[in-house]
């Protein structure tokens, strides 16, 4: 792919047409010139890239953990392929829907929607979510209101990928503008997300508003990282990934085995701690970004070297996908994969009011609003775009001073509360996973109520039965003295329906547990 840049003219400050100087940097301060038909086709290009690329990765989400998917198996396209997963398994474009609850609320209330007006919105959806949505989506319900819904303190998943799953609107809808995307990014990102998770989806959408200037993948992939503070693990992972795409031009695989070696450690998710799942967010962003620089341009073959490195191998592959086909254009995004796309651009996604073809000249409305808010011109036939260097969003950092240190099982059947739960334990902070017996089985409106006693200090948590409210955790705490603890769990009100089932307590300490010899 060329090292050039995608628009008909650079002006500094309102000046004379100024060149491009070969590294392909832009200058601050330029004007962006672009068609209308060029803008329109990027956006759509965005919304088709993504939808193609969950798609494609979807049958191997989570199923490669910790390794690869092997070269000898192929991954298949199926025809009609997106009416199957439309008609047989919509939940496949969670990402994608959850995108549009966001787009929906600026088109009912502007581009200055409130924060509330966003969380409430996903909050009070009828579709699941799991993860740091759903501690998200929990947390509103029950009066803990963004950003605080999204901090670590308050959700044990908030370095997860959800955000960065998420965030595609905010760059599609902000071209050549990562700032005016970031700041969408402070306001919806924190309902979920914090620290490495939130930059998570800052990231993306640079890369997306850089995706209209540019077809230099390299370009994207670096100057978007300027979005990312710098002392953030966040941005070290993927400046790794850069590096060692330097050192390894032709390998993808070698910068794989690095990200693998000093990154995949993960701390602060229960599901992905002491076990190869792995769905934090800088993890996986540093997937989508080997697909995008190895996959040198090519549609196809970014696609699947986003898929074939695991894990959650088909939001990465997406937002892979999603980048690269705003880079393209709906045009240029080769006929194979658009095939039976056509099939589907007219039907809405489950959970949703708005279909693809909607949604592209939804998105090109909400692109004229913001270039115009953001000192833009918008014409009929041709947009100005007020470039914005991008500068880095504040620094945070998820579960500082927290060391894994033990995963106490408590037996294939876990405990059921049909009695009360002691333990003792060492440490600085815990969480407590959990479920309940026939969690699928029943539809149910009843919350069960638990005691929960830390060191004589008693709360009551709730658990409520219906699956788009639950907890997704019995009980966490982190910011405890790294001493001895003792930990009493008692359910108040059981119900002959289910039981509430403990699984395990993970423990944590300031410091790594020393090996034995």
């Amino acid at each position: 792919m060329k090292n050039e840049l995608l628009f008909a003219a650079v002006l500094f400050s309102g000046q004379a047409t100024a060149q491009v100087n070969p590294s392909g940097k832009l200058p601050d301060h330029s004007t962006i010139t672009l068609s209308a038909v060029e803008l329109r086709d990027k956006i759509k290009g965005g919304w088709a890239g993504q939808t193609i690329g969950v798609t494609y990765g979807g049958p191997y989400e989570f199923r490669f953990l910790g390794t690869m998917i092997a070269d000898y198996q192929t991954i298949r396209w199926p025809e009609h392929n997106f009416k199957h997963w439309f008609d047989n398994e919509p939940g496949l474009y969670d990402d994608i829907y959850m995108d549009l609850s966001f787009v929906d609320v600026i088109e009912k209330y502007g581009i200055d929607a409130p924060v509330d007006s966003f969380a409430n919105a996903y909050a009070y959806a009828k579709y699941p979510l799991w993860h740091a949505n759903q501690v998200g989506r929990y947390n509103i319900k029950h009066g803990i209101k963004a950003p605080a819904s999204g901090h670590w303190l308050n959700n044990p998943h908030a370095d997860c990928i959800d955000f960065q799953i998420e965030a595609d609107f905010a760059g599609l809808m902000s071209p050549g503008m990562p700032n005016a995307a970031a700041v969408i990014c402070d306001k919806v990102g924190h309902i979920m997300n914090y620290g490495d998770g939130w930059y998570g989806g800052v990231y993306m959408a640079s890369m997306y508003s850089h995706a209209f200037i540019s077809n230099d993948m390299a370009f994207i992939v670096s100057e978007s990282l300027k979005s990312i503070p710098v002392q953030s693990e966040f941005y070290q992972c993927i400046h790794d990934v850069v590096q060692w795409h330097e050192k390894y031009p032709k390998d993808w695989k070698a910068t794989w085995f690095e990200v693998q070696k000093k990154w995949t450690e993960d701390v602060g998710c229960p599901d992905g701690v002491f076990v190869p799942f792995n769905i934090d967010a800088k993890v996986n962003a540093a997937y989508v970004v080997i697909g995008l620089l190895y996959g040198e341009g090519d549609f196809a073959k970014t696609m699947d070297i986003a898929t074939r490195c695991g894990q959650d191998a088909d939001c990465n592959p997406s937002s892979a996908a999603g980048v690269l086909g705003t880079v393209l254009g709906y045009e240029k995004i080769p006929q194979f994969w658009k095939e039976s796309l056509h099939e589907v651009e007219d039907r809405n996604f489950v959970y949703s009011e708005i279909s693809l073809n909607k949604m592209y000249e939804i998105g090109y409305r909400h692109a004229l609003k913001m270039i115009a808010k953001n000192s833009g011109k918008v014409s009929e036939k041709q947009v100005s775009i007020q470039y914005q260097a991008p500068v880095p969003v504040k620094f945070e950092q998820s579960f500082v001073g927290l060391v894994p240190v033990e995963r106490k099982w408590l037996g294939w059947g876990g405990h059921a509360l049909k009695t009360a739960y002691s333990s003792e334990f060492e440490g600085n902070g815990l969480v407590v996973t959990g479920s309940f017996t026939n969690e699928w089985g029943v539809v149910s409106d009843y919350v069960f109520k638990i005691e929960v006693e830390l060191d004589g200090k008693k709360e009551v948590v709730e658990m409520p039965y219906h699956y788009t409210n639950r907890k997704t955790e019995v009980y966490w705490k982190y910011d405890l003295p790294d001493t001895k603890h003792e930990l009493k769990i008692t359910l108040l009100n059981p119900d002959e329906r289910a039981d509430v089932v403990l699984k395990d307590i993970l423990i944590y300490s300031n410091k790594p547990v020393q090996s034995t010899k």
